[in-house]
């Protein structure tokens, strides 16, 4: 090999573990991410690092925890400068007659200020930047200031926001953000996408493309997505979702008559169609891959932010479905599939317990770049995994920690506790005897061992790579929307949305 490999990395949004066909689910059609699990390694129990979006992207580039790079919660301020939008885009927030879905734009866009949520972090699109790579990023990026290129990236064609209208999205377009109508952002995504690709064609550079849909993400709707994919689904019962009771804690409720039944299935369905619409994308990005003579190599990494209940537990949403915010194995359990150049590795089902703070230190090393992996990072290469090796996948014990503001999550392959600060409730789950985390244990007698073990454990890891500056666990998160710095930063203003 001449160079290093390219590396393109597809990250949806709120798309659940179990959202793929190659992932078991009989109603949901995945093609092309059941091809790339066949010739590449699904890895079967990956986490993210926080079950909401922008604090779980933050631990994607830098491989920190929320508590050490300081986002605690989706961004619902600090986007963009309102001086970025296009003065036509100002204008139509003046028009009170507009249709604005879940008032997005407005609310979020209108009087911004501009912020960096990730000043003075290292992602590692900066360190491949600085070793050679041309890095580019299609999609959301929902990190803050995002009309201006940053973390190593030089193509940026970005979103205003986080999730945003499918058909109406706020796009990037020569130095200003403008409104596209009648562009579904999926394939515009896509197109962006493809136009790096074909300018990398015939340059000795290695590349890395970053492309980031907001697929399946919310809105559902019949009309924000083309009627070929809708209608896919028009008489699907998506036996494969569970149909439970509305969670006490949760903020999207339904009935359980046959109208609250289809206001459920009406939901999947959109968000099936979302997800079925980003897997034909997901093909066009590898057939211009294949074109290209790219295929063997390009290390192609699939994977969601966080997961994601659609019934599930009872619940229509990720870790803010429910107030207090929940910490159960949809809401952090993820999609992560990898396809290693040539198909050296193909059709592999991994099972060890994985993070998205393992990402970085997996990249650098396949890289061979171990000396780039900034001191104190929480997680372990797990290349060998890549490289076929067999034996020991990471140099840690394998448990896995999660965290949502003031709530702390700790998981083995047998037990999973939840620790609420300061006052709870807290959870215990016996997850061989209780996988789908029903009977929650915390408060029975013959459990006190177990938690008190699980609880020391907690406690111990996060006193090690918490930045006190930062730390979530004094912070007021709702699931409402982080509008400031948070911590020592923050200056005395507040950090989130009641």
């Amino acid at each position: 090999m001449n160079q290093k490999p390219n590396i393109v990395m597809i990250i949806t949004d709120d798309q659940g573990h179990w959202g793929m066909g190659c992932s078991g689910n009989k109603d949901i059609l995945t093609p092309n991410l059941d091809r790339l699990a066949n010739e590449g390694i699904r890895f079967n129990e990956f986490f993210c690092a926080s079950p909401v979006c922008s604090a779980a992207r933050g631990s994607i580039f830098t491989g920190k925890i929320p508590s050490q790079h300081g986002i605690h919660d989706w961004i619902s301020k600090g986007h963009t400068s309102e001086s970025d939008l296009s003065e036509k885009l100002q204008s139509e927030f003046k028009n009170e007659e507009r249709h604005w879905a879940y008032n997005w734009p407005k609310d979020q866009l209108q009087g911004d200020v501009a912020l960096n949520y990730l000043e003075g972090q290292t992602c590692f699109t900066q360190v491949l930047n600085k070793h050679g790579y041309t890095c580019g990023l299609s999609g959301k990026w929902h990190l803050g200031n995002s009309a201006i290129p940053q973390a190593g990236f030089t193509y940026w064609k970005t979103l205003a926001m986080g999730g945003d209208n499918y058909y109406y999205p706020v796009v990037l377009e020569n130095g200003k953000f403008v409104m596209k109508e009648k562009v579904y952002v999926t394939d515009y995504i896509t197109d962006n996408a493809l136009t790096f690709l074909e300018e990398q064609k015939g340059k000795e550079e290695p590349f890395y493309l970053s492309i980031h849909y907001t697929a399946p993400h919310a809105p559902w709707d019949k009309h924000q997505h083309p009627e070929r994919f809708y209608d896919l689904y028009e008489d699907c019962q998506f036996t494969s979702i569970p149909f439970e009771p509305a969670h006490p804690w949760a903020g999207m409720k339904y009935g359980q008559d046959e109208q609250g039944k289809e206001q459920w299935r009406r939901w999947i369905q959109g968000y099936a169609a979302a997800t079925t619409a980003m897997d034909e994308n997901v093909g066009r990005i590898l057939e211009k891959l294949e074109q290209d003579g790219l295929m063997d190599n390009t290390l192609i990494i699939f994977t969601g932010d966080n997961g994601m209940s659609m019934g599930h537990h009872g619940i229509f949403g990720k870790g803010n479905g429910t107030f207090p915010l929940n910490l159960y194995d949809t809401a952090v359990k993820v999609p992560m599939i990898m396809r290693v150049p040539g198909a050296t590795v193909s059709g592999k089902v991994e099972e060890t317990l994985l993070s998205h703070y393992d990402l970085f230190p997996t990249i650098m090393t396949y890289l061979g770049l171990e000396n780039e992996i900034p001191d104190h990072l929480p997680g372990s290469s797990f290349a060998s995994v890549l490289e076929g090796s067999e034996g020991k996948v990471v140099d840690r014990d394998i448990v896995i920690f999660d965290e949502y503001g003031p709530n702390r999550m700790i998981r083995t392959k047998e037990w999973k506790y939840i620790h609420r600060y300061p006052y709870g409730p807290h959870e215990l789950y016996d997850l061989k005897n209780d996988p789908d985390e029903k009977h929650n244990v915390v408060d029975e007698v013959s459990y006190q061992e177990v938690k008190a073990m699980m609880k020391q454990k907690l406690e111990a890891w996060y006193l090690e790579y918490v930045d006190p500056t930062r730390d979530g666990k004094g912070e007021a998160v709702t699931g409402n929307g982080q509008i400031g710095l948070c911590g020592a930063r923050a200056e005395g203003k507040p950090a989130f949305k009641a």
